[in-house]
Formats: structure tokens, sequence, C-alpha cells
């Protein structure tokens, strides 16, 4: 066998996943990204590893949102530039570029919609951040 067998590294992602599904193995780190706690859910049972309050959007965006299928697109928009505005964020950014080297790394969000939610634009933000410091 050749001595310079390239060894592949495994690839670990970012995932989103609702906080009442059940967790499971795939997840790796599990990180609630919403402000406000989940409704009906007991801290034991979240199997949560961290909670990022300052990754979620501001009372004030989450509210003129109101999960308005309507206003994502704008809600989005306003809600990259809070992301890039704070100086709070970008700490995350490097912790979750480290912590992808082992494991996944999963936003849990209590939103009804697997589609119009802050954890879908956030795990695309903080991808384009790592992207970016990658270059």
């Amino acid at each position: 066998m050749p001595e310079n067998i390239l060894k592949v590294k495994e690839m670990h992602e970012i995932k989103i996943k609702r906080i009442y599904a059940e967790p499971a193995d795939e997840d790796g780190k599990r990180v609630l990204v919403d402000r406000l706690w989940p409704r009906g859910v007991r801290k034991e049972q979240a199997n949560l590893d961290a909670w990022w309050k300052e990754l979620a959007p501001s009372t004030e965006l989450r509210i003129w949102f109101g999960h308005k299928t309507e206003r994502f697109l704008e809600f989005g928009k306003k809600y990259c530039q809070e992301l890039c505005l704070s100086s709070k964020t970008f700490p995350y950014v490097e912790e979750i570029k480290k912590d992808l080297e082992r494991e996944n790394v999963t936003f849990l969000y209590a939103a009804r919609s697997e589609e119009i939610n802050h954890a879908r634009i956030l795990k695309s933000w903080i991808e384009d951040k790592i992207k970016e410091s990658e270059k």
C-alpha cells in the first residue's frame, strides 16, 4: 500500500431542526438560537449544549416579522444586517468553525415553519462568513 494515501477529512455541517423534534446522534452540538425559551420544552428534555440568544433576531425585528411569509425576504435582509453590525456575533462564527472540525452543529428553533424561520437565515449567513474567512 502506498505511503502517501490521502486521508479524507470528514466534513461536518450546520443543520437546523425544530427543538420539538427528538435529539439524534447526528445532531452533534445542539444550540438553541431563539431569544425566548420555547413553550412546552423542559430544559432536561431539550438536550442542549448551548443557548445563544445573541444570535437571534432582535425583539423588535421578531415582532415586526410575525412569521408572515410576505415579510420573510425583507426580514432576512434586516436580520443579516443585525448580525453584521453586532460585535457579539463574530466570536460565534469562530466557535462554530472550530466545532465543525469535530462534529455537526445543529441550530434549534421553535418556529412552526421549517422554511420560514430565522435559523435558516442564520445558517446561511454563518456558512458565508466561514467561507469568507477561509479565503
